[in-house]
């Protein structure tokens, strides 16, 4: 039924033996907007409500739901999550830290909570960037990297 799986089948990682430390990791990413939007996005005019606000609650979730969402992804104590945002002319830059204390790393948390404030930012916007054809010419989302980790 499912030949095209491998034999092996899937499993979570054991971490059993690791031993437990401080982890951090950040990640970050960019969506590309219309600079009448951006105007919008700064001067709080946007019919949905305040953008980064909404987008930052979304990324602290998204981060304490990663392993709902990512079926190998270990559930970890999130200690720590901070959303920042860097607004260009024409960008909004969304960079994610978290930190736990775990025997494992962060990285698809910040990751998740990167993704997930860049849709928001979509979804709260989206209105502003279609064009007259209902399509979003102009919006981008790019660039979703893992910045560091450290243990």
């Amino acid at each position: 039924m499912f030949s095209h799986l491998s034999d092996k089948g899937v499993n979570m990682v054991d971490i059993t033996k690791k031993e437990a430390s401080v982890r951090t990791a950040v990640a970050e990413g960019k969506i590309e907007l219309k600079k009448e939007t951006i105007s919008l996005i700064r001067e709080n005019k946007i019919t949905k409500g305040s953008v980064l606000t909404t987008a930052q609650i979304a990324a602290i979730q998204a981060v304490k739901m990663t392993p709902a969402l990512i079926p190998l992804c270990h559930g970890l104590p999130i200690n720590k999550v901070d959303i920042d945002f860097e607004i260009y002319e024409d960008s909004i830059k969304v960079i994610c830290m978290v930190k736990t204390e775990s025997k494992t790393g962060v990285e698809m948390e910040a990751l998740t909570g990167v993704s997930v404030a860049l849709l928001t930012i979509w979804d709260m916007v989206k209105s502003n960037e279609k064009d007259a054809l209902g399509q979003y010419p102009s919006t981008g989302i790019y660039g979703i990297r893992v910045l560091k980790k450290e243990k």
